[in-house]
């Protein structure tokens, strides 16, 4: 099998600079509209550890819900995906959506590191447990979030109560036969240490999904991790990988119907 091939979403979605635009456009006028934000939150030292939170309303009681970008851990940040809080503040569950430093500027295991602290921040100025979703590369990060032991980080256990990865990566070693390790320089070792897959399983809810145009090795995945730790999976008809998200803007979508069950 070509990895190459299976992995370049880009080439597999010829559109998707219009895509990624529209997120753009519709990212900036949703923060431009909603009135119950906090944007630019810093959890951790640098420029983009930095985190926007949006709320359903002044009184900010609600549950919480996260959602971290993906970019394969080198691209993007969350100034693109703020409208894909829409669909859970309509069911009254406020959304954290974090940036980190991107590889190879950090390494992997860094990285990973400042998603625990943005979850450890938002627990320790909120007192609430977290579902964690994300898309892609964030997909990664939302299980690692749930396989965390967080009593070792001085929180309680199932800090992240569970995950909700969408077109997630959970095995890494594929990744490093193709051209997206020239940033993460994982080798065999560290590949295994940080892939989901290998982790010992949670026992907390996961459910993954992905999109029906995506390929076998996106299935693979989902599947995998799904089946490891006791989770499910499902197949989202007539999406690829970057019209996927879009369903978290929708109220009335399923995965949000989903997302809503699985908040804390």
């Amino acid at each position: 099998m070509d990895m190459e091939a299976e992995y370049n979403n880009q080439v597999k979605v010829p559109e998707h600079p219009a895509i990624v635009a529209g997120w753009a456009r519709d990212a900036a006028a949703f923060r431009a509209a909603h009135p119950h934000a906090e944007l630019g939150l810093p959890y951790g030292p640098t420029e983009r550890t930095a985190l926007d939170l949006f709320w359903p309303d002044a009184a900010r009681a609600a549950p919480l819900a996260m959602f971290i970008h993906g970019g394969y851990w080198q691209r993007l940040d969350r100034s693109l995906f703020s409208h894909l809080a829409r669909g859970l503040l309509a069911h009254g569950v406020a959304v954290a959506m974090p940036s980190y430093d991107l590889c190879p500027q950090v390494s992997l295991a860094t990285l990973t590191g400042q998603l625990r602290d943005c979850a450890a921040f938002l627990y320790r100025r909120h007192g609430r447990k977290i579902l964690a979703s994300g898309h892609s590369a964030g997909g990664h990060l939302a299980a690692m979030l749930l396989a965390t032991d967080w009593p070792a980080h001085g929180l309680p256990p199932g800090m992240v109560a569970a995950a909700l990865p969408i077109s997630g990566l959970f095995d890494l070693e594929p990744l490093r036969a193709t051209s997206i390790n020239a940033a993460l320089d994982l080798d065999a070792a560290e590949a295994r240490r940080l892939s989901p897959l290998f982790l010992p399983p949670p026992g907390l809810p996961l459910h993954a999904v992905v999109g029906e145009a995506e390929g076998v090795e996106y299935h693979r995945q989902s599947a995998a991790i799904a089946a490891a730790w006791n989770g499910t999976w499902d197949i989202l008809a007539n999406h690829n990988h970057f019209t996927i998200p879009s369903e978290l803007s929708n109220p009335g979508s399923a995965l949000v119907a989903r997302a809503r069950a699985m908040t804390p």
